[in-house]
């Protein structure tokens, strides 16, 4: 279930329409409807354009049943993994090491 917001910030989990679109670029919720939700994008080439973002059938993986819903591609962007935040800046950010890190190459990636 989906529980989001206006004025929150979301992350688009598929790839809809290539490199505009993409798994992982984050938006700006401004109106939400029914089917539909309208959003602005935050990062990248394309921030502060407006974009709708509609409900989609879910990925199928060789399932002996028929799905029949429909969801939006998307989930709260309040935290984002170290993979996730390559290419963005941050004025602010905070690193919970309180786990290792299972790899230089990620803690790095962090601290850029």
């Amino acid at each position: 279930m989906l529980n989001i917001k206006v004025g929150s910030s979301i992350m688009l989990l598929r790839n809809l329409d290539p490199p505009k679109l993409c798994n992982g670029t984050r938006f700006c919720v401004r109106k939400l409807m029914a089917n539909v939700i309208k959003s602005s994008i935050l990062t990248g080439n394309n921030k502060g354009e407006s974009i709708f973002l509609r409900r989609i059938p879910p990925i199928l993986s060789d399932m002996p049943f028929e799905f029949k819903s429909l969801q939006f591609p998307v989930r709260l962007a309040f935290v984002i993994t170290i993979n996730k935040t390559e290419d963005h800046s941050l004025k602010v950010t905070g690193i919970n090491l309180e786990t290792p890190c299972f790899s230089h190459v990620l803690l790095y990636g962090a601290c850029s």
